[in-house]
């Protein structure tokens, strides 16, 4: 054999490559018709001891000749490993997926942008606002996101995009980005509005930041916006509902000679010191708003009205209330249903009733607040019939609640008696078209299981999947929970055994109660296997939290 075929060999095995005999000769006949015997390095055969410089000159020639590239078995199988991360990364959401390529820590805007693109997630406005507005992006990082988000051709190129942005740095408190993006808004022009103006006013407010947001308002101009009664509206909505009435009302006294004065903003203010009960400050801005020549309007009433009641002078508000019923034009939905909070807040349910009929009577449509405030003060005091019988009324009438509106009605009726009660306003809901949200799923698991009731609780929780819900470790637990209580052993074990393989590990009272109502039943084999089954996920558990905190996923 040949100095040179020999050393050759060598290096193949060395790097781990398994190379098959048809290669071999190949690679031997295109080495004999590519070199000649001069260009070959002669190796006495005798000498075991080659020199490292000669083998690597020879390597060096070998890899111009050979089709292959020798490298590591880690790039020889890479093709592979994509098609099994492409695989495995089918069943991450597309928002996870683009907020992944942030996770692997890429050193270069270019290389994070090719790496977008490299996501196969066709990029629209509700995945960009999801990948946005949850997870933990930097400030940065959203900046780059948005870079590239906004040359993609299915993405809206208008301000509310930028909005987007803006709301998740401002609730983040990224302010130094977010006033960077405003600058970059009017350099590719774009022009902010008055829901510009509310968003980073409202960012600086949460984070308890008043001076920075009214600096904002008195630069105006520097940010393409001009001082009017849109924009002062605006600041004065936004400064009364994060509780700051009180400079809310110095910025309407510094500005109220340059701009316009009517009567939402004056109900603006009214309104906000009516939530503290401040009759003194309402009767003043009140008597402002006569003075100024603007008439004040029903919602206005509504605000007199409902400040009284929170001061505790109930007689005062109805008195009010007296006099606005003798100008007919005077009334309105507002006005009734300040009377009827009112009442609610006195604990006189018979009075909220009495006006709630009136405003029936006298033609005026409820609405939502209307009919939440009264079924939830009913579902206080434990009138479940009533509380259903209103709800049943509010729908007839077209009214659906939302979500977080049919979260608290449920809440309070998966707290004491039994879940029929829960289920029928959870029936009515749904068929109504009201969309359910995973906390009143959890609520009715929670429920259902500690009652028993399997079939519902099996059909609750197909609902859930249906609706596009992931379960999570205490939905699993909800459910096992209640399959241990009917004795559907066989039928708890195999969601525990999904349970884990999705990683979710139930906590020890879970476990342990299904392991004992095994063992009285005498399936030991069954227990037997199912502790080994958890005993084997939970020495990969530390593993696979490093792996998260690491950014690893798969």
């Amino acid at each position: 054999m040949l100095p040179i075929e020999i050393m050759f060999i060598r290096r193949i095995s060395s790097s781990n490559l398994r190379c098959s005999s048809l290669l071999l000769r190949h690679s031997y006949l295109a080495l004999a018709h590519h070199f000649s015997t001069e260009q070959l390095v002669v190796v006495n055969t005798t000498n075991k001891n080659y020199s490292s410089s000669d083998e690597l000159r020879v390597l060096n020639q070998l890899s111009d000749i050979l089709p292959i590239s020798i490298r590591s078995p880690s790039y020889v199988d890479s093709s592979c490993n994509q098609l099994e991360t492409r695989v495995a990364d089918d069943f991450l959401p597309p928002e996870d997926k683009l907020r992944g390529v942030f996770l692997q820590k890429l050193s270069s805007k270019t290389a994070i942008h090719r790496a977008l693109d490299v996501v196969d997630v066709e990029l629209n406005d509700e995945v960009f606002a999801k990948v946005l507005n949850s997870g933990n992006l930097s400030g940065e990082a959203m900046i780059v996101f948005f870079n590239w988000a906004i040359q993609q051709p299915n993405l809206s190129k208008g301000v509310s995009a930028f909005h987007i942005v803006l709301k998740a740095l401002g609730r983040r408190k990224f302010f130094v980005h977010m006033m960077e993006m405003i600058k970059d808004m009017g350099n590719i022009g774009v022009s902010p509005n008055s829901e510009t103006l509310f968003i980073v006013m409202d960012s600086y407010l949460r984070a308890h930041r008043v001076s920075k947001a009214t600096r904002i308002f008195g630069e105006l101009e520097k940010y393409g916006l001009e001082c009017n009664e849109e924009t002062l509206s605006v600041a004065l909505r936004c400064l009364s509902q994060r509780s700051h009435v009180g400079t809310a009302c110095l910025l309407f006294n510094r500005i109220r000679e340059k701009v316009q004065r009517d009567c939402s903003m004056y109900n603006i203010i009214i309104g906000g010191w009516s939530k503290f009960g401040r009759v003194t400050e309402v009767e003043k801005f009140l008597k402002e708003m006569v003075d100024d020549g603007v008439e004040p309007d029903c919602v206005t009433h509504s605000y007199v009205i409902e400040g009284f009641g929170r001061a505790g002078r109930f007689d005062d508000a109805i008195r009010i209330f007296k006099c606005l019923e003798e100008k007919v034009s005077a009334l309105s939905t507002e006005v009734y249903n300040a009377m009827i909070f009112n009442c609610i807040a006195n604990h006189d349910t018979d009075g909220a009733l009495k006006y709630y009929e009136g405003m029936l009577r006298d033609c005026f449509e409820p609405n939502s607040d209307t009919y939440v405030r009264i079924i939830l003060y009913f579902l206080k005091n434990r009138r479940v019939s009533d509380a259903i019988e209103l709800l049943d009324e509010m729908l007839r009438r077209g009214i659906i609640p939302s979500t977080g509106t049919l979260t608290e009605i449920i809440k309070p009726l998966c707290s004491y008696g039994p879940p029929y009660a829960a289920l029928m306003v959870y029936k009515k809901a749904r068929k109504a078209g009201c969309r359910i949200s995973l906390t009143t799923y959890k609520l009715l698991l929670m429920r259902l299981s500690r009652f028993g009731k399997c079939g519902m609780l099996l059909n609750i929780w197909e609902e859930m999947q249906q609706s596009g819900y992931a379960c999570d470790m205490q939905v699993y637990e909800y459910i096992i929970n209640g399959l241990c209580n009917t004795g559907k052993l066989e039928t708890a074990v195999l969601v525990m055994e999904e349970c884990i393989r999705k990683g979710f590990f139930p906590s020890k009272i879970i476990c342990s109660k299904l392991n004992n109502k095994l063992m009285d039943s005498n399936k030991v084999e069954m227990a037997y296997k199912l502790f080994l089954k958890l005993k084997n996920a939970r020495l990969n558990e530390n593993a696979q939290r490093y792996w998260r905190a690491k950014g690893w996923h798969f």
